[in-house]
């Protein structure tokens, strides 16, 4: 039964202006940090570091978001998507640590991420967080599901309850290792990471949706109680068991800028980590907050550029006090929403809880085991093989993008993955948009297609009094299509301008190709217009290259092979 007529109007918004609805953030709050407890110090742990540094970085995150703004109901922190860029950084400049100690390279990985903290600031600055959206879908999916299946084979130490130094380093020798982590398994952490996960797989099976189990009790929550009373029947020791210091903040390493600074062998490591992170960070950060706008029952819109600014500060505070990076998380915000949550004094409210864990409430942390079972279960998660699915009904070289981006960055790196995925997207279109019966101007009209990608798709804006209609008379793509989608916003937020009654997208004759990346921005605007109905007319010309609505379009003699066969 739909909610919407219980829900106020207007919509909730941040600031003094959210706390009429403290009640319901205060209560989202408290369930969202029950989660984000355990879910941050395994992140924490998956990227080499003791759990207190995870649970610091939730903390700078929930103070630093609700003042800045830029999102609702987005619950920001440490995430598991930069868990293996973040390890991989740390060994690069002098060291990656474990559960309980950083080594070396942690203080030179606090002044990276300060870095990072930096340049997110500036680019929100010039208001560059629009770039993000360059990147095609399937290949973003491709980055975070390789990210999730480096998770879940970095926690099978963790999981197995392996506590020996891990020297492996690629996903080749992580593959490797596995036989010689089951053998030094110890039997009863291992017991309660089977139990645990399967608690977690248990209540994310459609069975468990239909009851409502997931919406009165959160999966990972549930799992970390049973997780508890096991320990505790076993008798596990303090070494498979989360670790808080009776001064949480005692000990914690602090960036090193002079020492980075002296070590110029260093310097490269850095830069790449840098760019690493910025690009993970951005991309991942600006898709989830979008990703939870489609959820969120208020349908309002986030500012990317305010997300980004609100990360970038985070990001150099949590260096400052020896956290991790900081970005906005799915499960988390699900969670929030889930709980009633209706701004982001939830966020607030994370954070302050989280704080009383800490110092008021240490004992029941280090009850906690470190089981790798929630590592796991968001790896598979993220790497899941209804991803896959989808996107084969997107069309066939939306999954070809998908495993290329997943091979490439497993057997590589992030940042190389992703480059090579975008690379082999801007191939994939310029094929689609190749014109048929090509004469002897085949090299002006590759150069002049090529071009067309990257400028504005929008050639003319007719505007009829009550009805503007922007037409479309260049490739609309994912190098592009954010200028379409920035003139949508720019006429659906302008309350002075006259009323729009009817706003079209109207694609032209002459378009060869429309993206899967262009029609996802395009319907997500159609989902969250409020002020006028918005329309997309022409596509019904062009052959769709899958069942979705979402599928790629195209015009004229392109051979390609779709879901349904060969087009030509």
């Amino acid at each position: 039964m739909s909610t919407q007529n219980s829900l106020p109007n207007p919509k909730p918004q941040n600031g003094v202006e959210g706390l009429r609805h403290w009640r319901h953030d205060l209560l989202a709050g408290l369930v969202v940090s029950m989660v984000s407890l355990p879910l941050s110090s395994g992140i924490a742990i998956a990227s080499g570091a003791p759990p207190i540094y995870g649970i610091i970085s939730a903390v700078i995150a929930g103070l630093v978001f609700p003042f800045l703004g830029g999102s609702y109901v987005t619950i920001s922190g440490p995430a598991a998507g930069l868990a293996p860029a973040l390890l991989a950084t740390m060994a690069a400049l002098g060291g990656a640590g474990d559960a309980d100690h950083v080594g070396d390279g942690y203080a030179y990985l606090l002044v990276v991420i300060f870095v990072v903290g930096l340049v997110q600031l500036v680019m929100a600055r010039l208001k560059l967080a629009r770039y993000a959206a360059v990147f095609p879908v399937s290949v973003v999916e491709g980055m975070l599901g390789a990210i999730g299946v480096l998770i879940l084979v970095k926690a099978l130490p963790l999981f197995f309850g392996y506590l020996a130094p891990v020297h492996a380093h690629g996903f080749g020798e992580y593959l490797g290792e596995i036989p010689h982590w089951a053998r030094g398994a110890d039997l009863s952490a291992l017991l309660v990471g089977l139990v645990s996960l399967a608690i977690l797989f248990a209540a994310g099976s459609p069975w468990a949706r239909r009851l409502g189990i997931v919406a009165k009790i959160p999966p990972h929550l549930f799992a970390v109680a049973v997780g508890i009373l096991m320990a505790l029947l076993l008798g596990i020791g303090p070494d498979f068991r989360i670790a808080v210091p009776a001064n949480p903040l005692s000990g914690v390493r602090l960036p090193d800028f002079g020492g980075l600074l002296g070590h110029s062998e260093l310097w490269a490591a850095a830069l790449i980590g840098a760019l690493t992170l910025t690009l993970i960070d951005g991309v991942e950060s600006l898709a989830t907050a979008q990703a939870v706008d489609r959820i969120d029952p208020f349908k309002r819109r986030s500012k990317p550029d305010r997300v980004l600014a609100s990360m970038g500060l985070s990001n150099v505070l949590s260096s400052l006090v020896g956290g991790l990076t900081v970005i906005p998380g799915g499960v988390k915000s699900k969670t929030c929403i889930e709980a009633g949550g209706r701004t982001l004094w939830a966020n607030f409210a994370n954070a302050v809880f989280l704080l009383s864990f800490l110092f008021v409430l240490p004992g029941p942390i280090s009850l906690i085991p470190k089981s790798g079972a929630i590592l796991i279960y968001t790896g598979w998660r993220m790497a899941h093989p209804s991803i896959a699915r989808h996107l084969a009904g997107i069309g066939r070289e939306q999954v070809f993008l998908y495993l290329c981006t997943v091979v490439v960055t497993l057997f590589t790196d992030l940042l190389v993955g992703v480059l090579f995925g975008t690379a082999l997207k801007l191939a994939i279109l310029m094929l689609y948009a190749r014109p048929a019966g090509e004469s002897e101007e085949v090299l002006g009209g590759f150069w002049s297609t090529l071009f067309g990608m990257f400028r504005d798709p929008v050639t003319e804006t007719r505007d009829e009094g009550h009805r503007q209609t922007y037409v479309v008379g260049r490739p609309l793509v994912c190098f592009n299509s954010y200028k379409l989608l920035e003139r949508l916003e720019s006429t659906q937020a302008d309350e002075s301008s006259p009323v729009v009654e009817d706003l079209t997208i109207q694609v032209g004759p002459d378009v060869r190709v429309v993206d899967h990346t262009a029609l996802d921005g395009i319907f997500l605007a159609m989902d969250m217009a409020t002020k006028q109905p918005l329309r997309i007319q022409g596509l019904d010309t062009m052959v769709r290259l899958g069942h979705d609505e979402r599928a790629v379009r195209v015009r004229g003699r392109v051979a390609v092979v779709g879901t349904d066969g060969m087009y030509d």
